[in-house]
């Protein structure tokens, strides 16, 4: 279904990849993981054709057809959702309107030759799932939540989260050869992406997949692809099966390399001691052994997280009282809101997506202006806030000038210092914002938190784009942190080891 040969891909003094080997065969269900940073969404670019790769090729039949989760594809935004789940049926749609034009043309001509071609196209559509679209498409917009929405409703009126929702919505009803899904459950809540989690297990097609939902990715895969130094290695297996594997090869190859590493050592010094001696030749001859040696690359020595959230000391009982709180923009969102959060509690607040929970965060953090109602947080309250948009005011900046020009006090030694407690190299650090992986982004949100104190942290879905390490890394820093904790996170498995009571928000 799909061939990668020998891709390299640098991007300036960066190398992504080196003679990078993947294939994907029909029916497998194949989940792409690696650290942040290491090339996942490039290596998606590059599979559908966005970007060409410096060296190698992408080989697939010429038949194939690709379906793409882009979030960002240009949609007519006069369509309701209803109108853009039927251009799903676009070749079905054509053949009922050559149809019907063709029972025109055999009106007036009378060819039988006409009329059998319209019957021809009756056919393929009596056989197909043309006349139950209707119903196809509303268990589609059950099962990821867009009912609630209303089909009618025009998509120039929705969300950047919603809008993603109804675009995958589009590409699972086209069922393609091959489904490339990067993120697809961003902008979804527990019950939809269990839902799409059994719609994937069900689905006959060939997937690959880029998640840093482990339960999710666990659930759907038959292979994984990871890539780790530049290569990428297929394992057969869903992802428990394949990090096993990894740290059996990890662990073999640690091995070889220290043994390698010891008998170079040793032939090195056995070439300094003889060199201009007796065994010169012995010496010379070892000399042109060793520099035709494979050489194992060293072990990894990237930054490893060390996320803290410095505090700010309060005397307090209650950390946040909500009075008949009403959000929304003109019209509420839900009822209004009563809800007394005490002083160090870590709350975890959720319900399906599109209901309210960015707004209810953004009403208190004063971004938006409640409807009705108050709010009430105690006097030197220091909120720290996590927005989930990557969006930057100046995307050319880097993380360091970003970081300067938020903290002009501080010294560029400590700005590097936060930004590699998140795991952010050095390199990376002087990068434009815009070329950075979504991980990478959020890394240095998280290193920007990282330098205000406060006592009162407001995190929206602050794991959509960072890899295993630095989620664990940030799980520990959320219980080590002394005052309040409110998240958001479609992940239960990242904030259940830490949260006293989960807050659920009904419309």
């Amino acid at each position: 279904m799909l061939n990668l040969v020998d891709i390299t891909q640098q991007f300036g003094d960066k190398l992504l990849y080196e003679e990078l080997n993947l294939q994907i065969n029909k029916g497998e269900h194949v989940g792409l993981i690696g650290q942040n940073g290491a090339g996942k969404s490039t290596l998606i670019k590059i599979i559908t054709g966005e970007i060409l790769p410096d060296d190698g090729k992408v080989e697939r039949p010429k038949s194939l057809q690709l379906g793409y989760l882009d979030q960002y594809v240009q949609v007519n935004e006069e369509q309701s959702i209803q109108e853009f789940l039927q251009t799903a049926f676009q070749q079905e749609l054509d053949k009922e309107a050559m149809i019907t034009q063709l029972y025109a043309e055999y009106a007036e001509s009378l060819d039988d030759k006409v009329l059998e071609k319209a019957g021809r196209l009756q056919t393929e559509l009596d056989q197909g799932n043309f006349y139950q679209m209707d119903t196809i498409i509303q268990e589609m917009a059950t099962g990821l939540g867009l009912e609630v929405l209303g089909l009618n409703t025009m998509l120039r009126n929705l969300s950047g989260g919603q809008r993603s929702k109804v675009i995958l919505a589009k590409l699972l009803l086209e069922k393609p050869d091959i489904l490339v899904l990067d993120e697809p459950t961003n902008h979804l809540d527990d019950t939809h992406i269990q839902w799409l989690t059994q719609f994937l297990q069900e689905f006959d097609g060939t997937y690959l997949v880029v998640s840093h939902d482990r339960t999710f990715l666990n659930e759907i895969t038959t292979h994984i692809a990871d890539i780790e130094f530049g290569k990428l290695t297929k394992y057969t297996g869903n992802l428990t099966r394949a990090l096993k594997q990894k740290e059996l090869n990890r662990e073999s190859y640690l091995r070889q390399y220290e043994a390698q590493k010891k008998q170079i050592e040793k032939t090195e010094a056995y070439i300094r001691k003889y060199k201009a001696g007796s065994r010169s030749t012995m010496a010379k001859s070892r000399e042109k052994q060793l520099s035709k040696i494979d050489r194992l690359t060293p072990p990894s020595d990237a930054a490893k997280p060390n996320i803290e959230f410095p505090y700010k000391p309060i005397v307090t009982a209650l950390a946040l009282e909500t009075d008949q709180l009403c959000i929304g923009y003109e019209v509420p969102l839900l009822n209004p809101l009563s809800l007394t959060i005490r002083y160090g509690e870590k709350v975890a607040i959720r319900g399906f997506n599109g209901i309210g929970k960015s707004t209810l965060l953004k009403t208190l953090i004063t971004e938006i202006p409640p409807i009705s109602g108050e709010f009430h947080f105690p006097e030197n309250t220091c909120v720290n806030y996590f927005s989930q948009d990557l969006v930057w005011e100046n995307p050319l900046e880097s993380p360091l000038q970003y970081l300067s020009n938020q903290f002009p006090k501080a010294t560029t030694k400590e700005l590097r210092r936060q930004l590699s407690k998140t795991g952010l190299t050095n390199q990376l650090a002087q990068e434009p914002l815009k070329m950075l992986s979504g991980g990478e982004q959020t890394k240095v949100k998280i290193a920007q938190m990282t330098m205000k104190p406060s006592n009162f942290l407001i995190l929206d879905e602050p794991t959509n784009h960072i890899d295993q390490e630095t989620k664990e890394n940030l799980r520990k820093s959320l219980v080590k942190f002394e005052g309040t904790v409110i998240v958001v996170s479609h992940e239960q498995d990242f904030y259940e080891p830490f949260v006293e009571r989960v807050i659920e928000i009904e419309a």
